[in-house]
């Protein structure tokens, strides 16, 4: 007889980030109270291990650079607080740089199953590698998860911040590989109407490609 695994939710992109309320290193948390700010909520494996301590020496280092673009940093594990500030100790230790953002204490894995980070292929007693950018209407607008192995980018996920409030605040899209300064994506034609000639396009400014394709600097 087969055995009906029950079915797991995790959150979407464009939905209403999941709200918790959890003890951190910085007192208890509630993901709701953040409204008005963008978050950027991660999650690690486990404290005192090589990866997760550069990554976390990492967000600690461009902490200045998220607060420039109004965004609170949440650290995750399912380590207890103890543990925690224990390693934040070393790592400032370590590398002479205080870890300055709150660091969730899942001992009871509720956020990590909230938010999909327990992959059993992966591990069953740890969260995976999962980044979550909640915009300032507490909206989830982007996902990230890398393997065990893998150390993140900090440079990524601040240009990932970039590209939400850039396109949130114009109206445009940004292509690949964008960084702030370099040109942006105008949408599309609605309907074949719509359809500007080069010639059109090149008076408003545009970089033209093709009708799809059109650039501009802002």
């Amino acid at each position: 007889m087969s055995v009906i695994e029950p079915q797991v939710s995790f959150p979407r992109l464009n939905e209403k980030a999941p709200d918790f309320e959890a003890v951190s290193t910085q007192g208890v948390i509630k993901m709701s109270s953040f409204e008005g700010k963008w978050v950027v909520l991660f999650s690690h494996p486990a404290d005192f291990t090589p990866v997760c301590t550069t990554e976390f020496y990492g967000f600690a280092s461009e902490a200045a650079e998220f607060e420039k673009r109004n965004v609170q940093l949440i650290g995750l594990s399912v380590d207890g607080v103890a543990a925690h500030l224990a390693w934040m100790k070393d790592i400032e230790d370590v590398f002479g740089t205080k870890v300055p953002f709150p660091v969730i204490a899942d001992l009871d894995m509720k956020v990590s199953r909230l938010y999909g980070m327990i992959h059993p292929g992966a591990s069953s007693t740890a969260a995976v590698r999962a980044v979550f950018i909640i915009d300032d209407k507490q909206t989830l607008r982007a996902m990230i998860y890398y393997p065990m192995s893998a150390g993140r980018s900090i440079t990524e996920i601040l240009r990932v911040v970039d590209s939400l409030q850039t396109t949130d605040n114009n109206g445009v899209s940004t292509p690949a590989n964008w960084t702030p300064g370099d040109p942006v994506v105008v949408a599309p034609p609605a309907n074949m109407s719509a359809i500007e000639t080069p010639e059109e396009a090149q008076s408003k400014g545009y970089d033209y490609k093709r009708w799809y394709l059109r650039y501009k600097n802002l």
